[in-house]
């Protein structure tokens, strides 16, 4: 559980077919919604003094809107909008593919600095009070890149059974993906997850995450 090799994870996979169907954690066990909805309740006080701070800070350091909106695939291929601190200067539309690269251009100082500490990801705690979501669980894509990915990658379709995550074992053991063969290795990271997946489990990730954000790793 704790170390995520993925050549033997593709060797169980291959016995177990996992690949080609869903995981067996599918649904969201009581405990696990528990602490879903306890911690988040928890971390509200957090989002809206973070929430103050930048409504001070960002006209001097990142112009524009405070919160930006994203669609993306949930659970069983779900649309549902994601809530984030905007950390990227606004633009009309994004022209960035599937497979394309960050547009890190587009970072803005004080982004970087949010992004580095995960507090971007913040208010998506709104989601996961909603049901939309879960403290851990495999990263939501935005939903037209997820449909690419549907139809492309090995394994996406099963890891969409599961509700998505603001962390989780990809994002702490993989990190920050792109190109194929790059979101190959987070889906395996995510399947492995949902094999092996129990509170205990999600504590770890829990604990992982907190030694990302402490060690700025996070992109």
């Amino acid at each position: 559980m704790l170390h995520f090799d993925e050549k033997d994870f593709r060797r169980e996979a291959a016995h177990g077919q996992i690949f080609d169907s869903p995981p067996n954690r599918t649904t969201v066990p009581v405990s696990k919604r528990v602490f879903d909805v306890g911690v988040s309740i928890l971390l509200l006080p957090v989002l809206a003094c973070v929430a103050l701070a930048l409504f001070v800070i960002n006209p001097l350091l990142n112009r524009g809107p405070l919160m930006y909106f994203q669609r993306r695939m949930g659970q069983r291929g779900q649309p549902f909008r994601a809530f984030k601190f905007r950390t990227m200067r606004p633009v009309a539309a994004s022209a960035r593919g599937a497979y394309d690269r960050l547009e890190e251009d587009r970072i803005s100082r004080m982004g970087r600095i949010l992004r580095k500490v995960r507090i971007d990801e913040l208010p998506q705690i709104i989601n996961v009070l909603r049901g939309e979501m879960s403290m851990i669980g495999p990263r939501p894509d935005l939903y037209d890149h997820a449909c690419v990915y549907l139809d492309s990658v090995p394994g996406y379709a099963a890891r969409q059974q599961m509700l998505p995550g603001i962390s989780g074992y990809a994002q702490t053991e993989v990190g920050y993906v792109d190109g194929k063969e790059g979101i190959q290795r987070k889906v395996a990271a995510d399947l492995y997850y949902a094999m092996h997946a129990s509170f205990l489990f999600d504590l770890w990730i829990a604990w992982r995450t907190v030694c990302v954000i402490v060690g700025r790793k996070g992109r």
